[in-house]
Order: structure tokens, then sequence, then C-alpha cells
């Protein structure tokens, strides 16, 4: 399957827009998420049954000076807010998803447009990283005791980047000089170049 691209009418549009996207769902699962997937990671098997829904917008974000082309975040509306406003949230979801996901991956598509193959693995790599399964207090995976389902939580990185992303991409990806170690057996994947601006990270 080929990489999936934004609607370039919506991407490059003046007006503010985002809209779920089956297709790069589709694709991502398949090639870093499926045992046997043409790029398959086993650093992110805990995610191979998670539901994770991928949006695409056009809206500019920035933070600490930066601009922002992907964030990861749980799909369960997050912080404080009123019933109302949390119910609205969930619908608003729920349309896009048909279910409220266990993550929501939000990409710039107008980046998305014009960066390179080796650019959107990493950077899809990268907020797949946030995602995780939680773990008890020795350290096995979380399951909860109501549905029995894997509780999910965001990470932080591993550093300043996750270094599975520099080990499959390359210390181009990241330009973090404190993974070079991870980076010296060369990228598994392709040599990638990318200044990682991720909503999720500082």
């Amino acid at each position: 399957m080929n990489i999936p691209r934004p609607n370039e009418e919506n991407a490059l549009g003046l007006s503010d827009w985002f809209g779920p996207s089956l297709d790069l769902a589709i694709w991502a699962h398949e090639t870093f998420l499926v045992e046997g997937g043409e790029l398959e990671n086993p650093d992110h098997a805990h995610l191979r049954f998670a539901k994770i829904g991928y949006l695409w917008t056009n809206v500019a974000n920035t933070k600490k000076g930066r601009m922002i082309i992907g964030t990861a975040e749980k799909g369960q509306p997050q912080g404080a807010m009123g019933k109302w406003s949390k119910a609205r949230a969930e619908l608003q979801v729920v349309e896009w998803f048909g279910q409220v996901p266990d993550f929501i991956i939000t990409i710039h598509a107008e980046w998305w447009l014009q960066a390179g193959d080796a650019e959107r693995c990493a950077l899809i790599e990268h907020e797949l990283y946030h995602c995780t399964q939680d773990k008890d207090a020795f350290g096995a995976p979380k399951f909860s005791r109501s549905t029995g389902l894997p509780v999910y939580v965001m990470r932080g990185h591993d550093v300043e980047e996750f270094v599975g992303v520099v080990r499959r991409y390359g210390a181009e990806a990241t330009r973090v000089q404190e993974l070079v170690d991870a980076a010296n057996a060369g990228p598994e994947i392709a040599a990638a170049e990318i200044a990682h601006a991720c909503g999720n990270c500082a």
C-alpha cells in the first residue's frame, strides 16, 4: 500500500480543517504494527490491538517557537471539562472514528505533502512511541480489572528523543547528539532528515 496523502484542497486551503483518515490508520497499522509488516517494529507490538485514530489538519500550531507537525494523545478527551464540554468533545471523536479510540494521532497535512517517505515514517513512529501500555508495580503490562483490556498511557522520550526512532532512521532524524550511540550502528530502514516538531514534546 502506498503512503496515504491528505486531500490537497483541504490541506492547502485557507479554512481550518480536521479530517479523519482511515487510509493512514490502515497504512500505519499494516506497516509498523502487524507482525511481518514491511517496516514492522517490535517496539510497537503492544499496540497491535490498540484502537488508534488518525487525523489530518491544516491548522498551524507552534510550541516554544517550533512548528508542530504531529501529536499523539489519548482518545478520551482529557483535562478539566464540564459535563457538556466533555460530552461534546466525545461526540466529535465518535463522529470522526465511530468510537472513542485509545489514541489519536494528528498530522499536519501540508507538511506531510512536502515531506519524503523516510521523514513521514519517522514522524509516525515518533508518535507511536508516545503511545504505550501502562505497567503494574512489578513491571508487567497492566490490564483493567473491570474490562480485561490493556490500560494505555502516554509516554515521554527516552532522553530527548526516542532511541528507537534514532536507531531506525538515523541521527539526522532528531539532531540529538546524546543519542549518537544508538545511531552508530546505522539506521535499520533509511536515513531521515527531520527536526521533529511533535506537540507532545517540550
